[in-house]
């Protein structure tokens, strides 16, 4: 099956808030919009943030975290597998607007099947995102 870009709508508590993280720092180019919602463009797929004014303008999303490789991945978490050229690329533009990673950027499971470049980070609604990356995405993303 030829692969197609997901659809992935999250809950943010600023509709402003959402455009400059998504569409100023994170640089997602921003496509259909309105007062409640934006499409953004996150490397080909449909990444959509719609308001919720019930989270209120310094409320978070909640979560919770699993233990995977010795760190507390966060539950829910969105995010886009890419090659490792973009992810190291993504990895040193975002140090520069996140502060406080979940997880900083390194590489997972390393020396083993399935060894990735990950990273983990909160917009400031609270949503976790993921930017992981493998050196052979078609052998690799589903290894055992």
């Amino acid at each position: 099956m030829q692969l197609t870009p997901f659809h992935l709508a999250v809950q943010v508590r600023d509709i402003d808030e959402a455009r400059e993280f998504y569409g100023v720092k994170m640089g997602f180019p921003a496509g259909r919009s309105s007062d409640k919602w934006i499409d953004f463009n996150m490397f080909g797929h449909q990444f959509v943030t719609h308001l919720n004014p019930q989270i209120g303008k310094n409320g978070k999303i909640p979560s919770i975290s699993n233990l995977v490789d010795g760190h507390g991945v966060p539950v829910p978490h969105y995010g886009v597998v890419m090659n490792f050229e973009d992810w190291e690329r993504l990895a040193r533009k975002v140090k520069l607007f996140i502060s406080d990673f979940i997880i900083a950027p390194y590489v997972r499971f390393k020396g083993e099947v399935g060894e990735q470049g990950t990273m983990f980070f909160s917009d400031p609604s609270g949503n976790a995102l993921e930017f992981k990356a493998f050196r052979n995405i078609e052998l690799e993303l589903f290894a055992k």
